[in-house]
C-alpha cells in the first residue's frame, strides 16, 4: 500500500460563505467551487450530520474510503490500533476557510455525546492557522444556564459576542479548542482543523446564516438540553493564551491536551541529505509551504512521491515508514495510540 494525494472534497451548500481560500491554496483554479463550500473535508471517514454519505472521501479508484479501512483495517490501521480501536481512524482533517465569521457554537464532550446521542465521540478539535484573523473562544465570565438561554432564545448575538474572548492569531499559531467551549473562526481565516470524528454542533448564534438554528442547532434534543454542552463558567487571559502554541512551534502541537484524542505534528523540512523520517501509521498530511518535497516509503522503496503547497495525503499503515526531504513544511495528524 502506499500513500495517495487526495482531490478536494467539499460538501456543498454549508450554512456559512468559503471556499475560495481553499482553492486558492491547493492550487486548483479549473475545479469549480461554489460560495457555500468552505470546508474541504480531507481523508474523511465521517458523514456530515444528518447525511448518509455526504462528507466521505472517495478514492480515486472509484472506492469510498471509509469501505476499503473496514475492509482492510489493519494495512490502512495497523494491528496494535485494530486490536485498541476497531477500524475507526478516531480522526477527521479538515481545511476550513472563513468567508465569514462563523457563527457562536459549541461542540460536546463524547462522554456527553454517549449520553445523550449514543455515539463514540464529541468534539475535541486544534487548528492550524493557515490565514490569521481574530477569533472568539471562551467566555470571560461565567454566566448561568438560564442566562445562555435566553441570549439564544433572543438571538442577542452582540450580547453573546461582547461576552467573549477576542483573540487575534497569526500564521502558523496552533489552538487547541477544549469540548464545550463557545468559539467562532474570524472573517478571512484559513485553518486547517483536526478533531474528532463526527459533526456535532451546538448553535447559540444563527441569527444571519444559512441554517434554522431553532430547528437544526440542538442536535435533535432540544436547547433545555443541548446547551448543557456547553461551559458556562469564564475563562480568563491565561486559560486562553494555554490553548494557543507559539507560531515557531515545530514537532508536537498541543500535546498535553490532546493526546487522548489524536496527535498533530508540525515539521520543518530542509534539504536532502538527512531526510525526516516517521513511523509506520496511519497518517494524514498537509502541505502547506514548499514545492519540491518528496516522500518515500519502506514498501515503495525508491519510488517517490512528489509533494507541493495544497497537496493532502493520506498515509497507510502498509507503507511502512515514510520519509520527506526537499524543501517546505507539513502538519501530519494521527489516530491517538493505542
Amino acid at each position: 500500500m502506499q500513500p495517495m494525494i487526495l482531490p478536494a472534497n467539499q460538501p456543498a451548500n454549508r450554512f456559512y460563505r468559503g471556499g475560495a481560500q481553499i482553492t486558492a491554496f491547493r492550487s486548483e483554479s479549473t475545479q469549480p467551487c461554489g460560495e457555500y463550500d468552505p470546508e474541504d473535508w480531507v481523508a474523511s471517514t465521517t458523514c456530515c450530520y444528518g447525511q448518509d454519505t455526504l462528507g466521505l472521501t472517495k478514492l480515486d479508484n472509484g472506492r469510498i474510503l471509509v469501505d476499503e479501512i473496514q475492509s482492510h483495517a489493519e494495512q490502512w490501521l495497523g494491528p496494535d490500533h485494530v486490536e485498541a480501536f476497531g477500524s475507526s481512524t478516531r480522526i477527521l482533517v479538515k481545511l476550513l476557510d472563513a468567508g465569514q465569521r462563523l457563527p457562536v457554537h459549541a461542540h460536546p464532550h463524547r462522554d456527553w455525546a454517549k449520553r445523550h446521542l449514543g455515539t463514540a465521540y464529541g468534539k475535541a478539535e486544534l487548528w492550524y492557522v493557515l490565514e490569521p484573523g481574530v477569533m472568539r473562544v471562551g467566555l470571560r465570565e461565567s454566566i448561568t444556564q438560564e442566562r445562555l438561554r435566553a441570549l439564544v432564545d433572543a438571538q442577542d448575538v452582540e450580547t453573546l459576542v461582547a461576552l467573549m474572548h477576542e483573540v487575534p492569531l497569526k500564521r502558523h499559531q496552533a489552538v487547541y479548542i477544549p469540548p464545550g467551549v463557545l468559539h467562532a473562526i474570524g472573517e478571512g481565516m484559513l485553518i486547517a482543523e483536526v478533531q474528532e470524528p463526527s459533526d456535532l454542533s451546538v448553535f447559540c448564534e444563527w441569527r444571519d446564516y444559512a441554517i434554522d438554528g431553532s430547528k437544526d442547532g440542538h442536535l435533535g434534543l432540544g436547547f433545555d438540553v443541548a446547551l448543557t454542552a456547553v461551559e458556562t463558567s469564564g475563562r480568563t487571559n491565561e486559560d486562553i493564551a494555554a490553548l494557543i502554541t507559539d507560531p515557531d512551534t515545530e514537532g508536537p502541537l498541543a500535546s498535553h491536551h490532546t493526546g487522548e484524542y489524536f496527535t498533530v505534528e508540525r515539521h520543518n523540512v530542509v534539504g536532502s541529505a538527512s531526510p525526516e523520517s516517521f513511523a509506520p501509521g496511519f497518517a494524514i498530511i498537509i502541505v502547506f509551504e514548499g514545492d519540491n518535497l518528496q516522500m518515500t516509503t519502506t514498501a515503495g522503496g525508491s519510488a517517490a512521491l512528489a509533494l507541493r503547497k495544497g497537496n493532502t495525503i493520506v498515509v497507510p499503515y502498509g507503507a511502512g515508514s515514510f520519509q520527506l526531504k526537499g524543501s517546505g513544511s507539513v502538519i501530519i495528524a494521527r489516530p491517538p495510540r493505542p
